[in-house]
């Protein structure tokens, strides 16, 4: 089961939301995705701005810029498996945007892949190593295109 909230505290979102809630709808139902059915994931969205997503990557990556997306995941475990995944995705309007723009990609398109990348990092998918960022770079192609979304690559 996945259970969903969007909170916005930025004014480059809200003409946003209604279509940022088909993409998610759209977008989760992608088996590539690993979406267990044996858990329950909560997910929160926050859509933000620069200024407060800057702070929390200071304060959790310990990085002082703003970034696209943060995603923090919490476990809480039922017999030895993870039954409940807590998730809260931070994305950033204005980065995304300056992304999109810099790349000649549409900014829909744009965050649909950054919110796929979040997906599968919330069900276990890492970049630190080489091979990894490849296994999850052909799992978003395939799902984009499933999406009928071309390869930001």
């Amino acid at each position: 089961m996945i259970i969903s909230n969007f909170f916005c505290n930025s004014n480059h979102w809200p003409r946003r939301i209604e279509k940022i809630k088909k993409i998610f709808k759209r977008t989760i139902k992608q088996k590539d995705l690993n979406f267990n059915d044996k858990r329950n994931y909560f997910i929160n969205f926050v859509l933000t701005d620069d200024k407060e997503i800057k702070k929390l990557n200071l304060k959790y990556k310990n990085k002082k810029k703003a970034t696209d997306v943060l995603t923090f995941i919490s476990k809480t475990k039922n017999n030895n498996f993870a039954k409940n995944m807590f998730c809260d995705i931070f994305f950033s309007a204005q980065t995304l945007k300056k992304d999109a723009k810099k790349n000649n990609i549409n900014f829909y398109d744009h965050f649909t892949h950054i919110f796929i990348h979040s997906c599968l990092h919330i069900n276990g998918f890492t970049h630190q190593k080489y091979k990894d960022f490849r296994i999850m770079q052909h799992l978003e192609i395939k799902i984009l295109k499933n999406l009928g979304i071309n390869n930001p690559y």
